[in-house]
């Protein structure tokens, strides 16, 4: 699959609103605005939420927290139900903006940026529900999913069929007849139309049976090995991780641990307190 940047014309958008997107008008972003690479962000990031605060209305969620995603990377998000792992996806997606910090898309800023401007320049959403029609067909989905590409949508299409054989054995199928898996599968290969360069993926095996949640997590790993970096969250904390480069652990809103995966594993201060023992 040819990889390649769609970067949006317009000006970016980091007006800081306390609540989905602000109508402020959009700012241009300069050269001062570019993230520089620290000790915690490397110079090959290509996403970086850098010192966020957000929320929904009054309520705020997400306290001074920092995450960044490498190229080519898998990074997952674990931490107990309400510590704030959707609302990373969502403040980063365009979906909420940051009260304050900012999002860092290839070290330029993107907070409060709309998502059909986000997924024009590279980026994707895999939300948990409601991420498929299902009274539409399988091909007829990824054509929704390609609906902003200029061109090459019938060779993108072919080329996720031969990556996810199930879906060329279902095209001509309504998606309300596939299993859960296969529904995954499909919401997966329709946000890969567009070729993101970052893919947020919000609980892949949620509601799904233990039988097929080793069969989703390796799709998640045959997004990444088509060269998309994949930032996850997981509330099956230890299969997340398992298919990982790193992770982070949030807690009431903020990172509490941070590292490689394996690291993160095997600490028995994780373990005992979000792993289940």
């Amino acid at each position: 699959m040819d990889r390649h940047r769609r970067r949006h014309s317009e000006p970016y958008r980091a007006d800081g609103g306390s609540q989905g997107a602000s109508s402020t008008p959009a700012r241009t972003a300069t050269a001062d605005d570019r993230l520089a690479p620290t000790e915690d962000v490397p110079r090959d990031a290509v996403l970086a939420l850098e010192d966020v605060d957000s929320g929904y209305g009054e309520l705020q969620v997400l306290y001074d927290l920092s995450v960044h995603l490498g190229g080519e990377e898998i990074v997952c998000l674990i931490g107990p139900n309400g510590a704030g792992k959707s609302t990373v996806l969502r403040t980063a997606f365009g979906l909420n903006a940051p009260w304050s910090g900012e999002v860092y898309f290839d070290g330029e800023p993107i907070g409060g940026t709309e998502p059909a401007d986000l997924v024009r320049m590279g980026l994707g959403f895999v939300p948990q529900t409601d991420n498929v029609f299902g009274s539409l067909t399988v091909e007829e989905n990824l054509r929704m999913g390609g609906v902003a590409r200029e061109s090459g949508l019938g060779s993108v299409i072919e080329t996720l069929y031969d990556r996810f054989s199930i879906l060329d054995e279902k095209r001509r199928a309504k998606a309300k007849t596939l299993s859960g898996g296969q529904r995954q599968v499909l919401a997966l290969a329709r946000a890969l139309v567009m070729e993101p360069d970052v893919l947020f993926v919000d609980e892949p095996s949620a509601g799904l049976a233990p039988s097929i949640v080793d069969e989703v997590f390796e799709n998640v790993r045959t997004v990444n090995d088509m060269g998309t970096s994949v930032l996850m969250v997981e509330q099956n904390a230890r299969d997340g991780l398992a298919i990982s480069d790193r992770g982070y652990v949030l807690d009431q809103g903020t990172v509490r641990f941070e590292g490689p995966a394996d690291e993160l594993l095997d600490n028995p201060q994780v373990s005992e307190l979000y792993l289940g023992g």
